[in-house]
Order: C-alpha cells, then structure tokens, then sequence
C-alpha cells in the first residue's frame, strides 16, 4: 500500500475528505444564514482540494495541485463578490436569513 505522506495512507484523506464535504452539504441544506451557508461552501471546497492534492501526491503528479490554485482563485472571487451582495442585501432587509430574501422581489 502506497502512501501519501510518510505514515498516512490515502484512505485517511479520502475519509477525511467525505466527512467535511457532508458536513459542509448539511450546512447548506439546513442553515438560513447565508454567512453560513457561505463558510459551508468554502468547506466543501476544501474538501475537494484536499481530495485532490492527496490524490496528486499519490499518482506522482502535480496537476491536481496546480488545479487547486485555481480553485482557490475562483473561491476568493466568490467569496469576494458573495459578500458584496450580501452586505446590499443586509442593508435593505437587516437580516442575513435567507427566508426574508423573497422580499426582494419585483
């Protein structure tokens, strides 16, 4: 068995890995506070690059590193722009609760 780091197999990643995505699918899927709800995301996404850096270090390459460069960039631009609207949005409404959003229609 071929292993990532020196004494840590990859099947410790890869549970490692599921247990924060599912964590951060519950959070999306139960939570009203869209400042949560964005911290979820964010764990999601770092599930996903730590999966994929496990996965780089194991086969020997580094294109699954590489990757998540790029995945952290459209994270930040995300998370910039998703504060941006909640902040107007927090402005209009006083609250972050997602359930008042359908206010906000035409």
């Amino acid at each position: 068995m071929k292993e990532v780091i020196i004494g840590i197999p990859i099947q410790w990643y890869i549970f490692l890995s599921i247990a924060l995505f599912c964590i951060g699918v519950l959070g999306v899927l139960f939570r009203r506070n869209a400042i949560v709800i964005f911290m979820c995301i964010e764990l999601m996404l770092n599930a996903v690059n730590l999966l994929m850096v496990a996965f780089s270090r194991y086969l020997g390459d580094t294109g699954g590193q590489v990757f998540v460069f790029f995945v952290m960039v459209v994270a930040a631009a995300e998370v910039s722009v998703g504060l941006a609207i909640l902040m107007m949005i927090y402005r209009n409404t006083k609250s972050t609760d997602i359930d008042t959003l359908n206010r906000l229609k035409w």
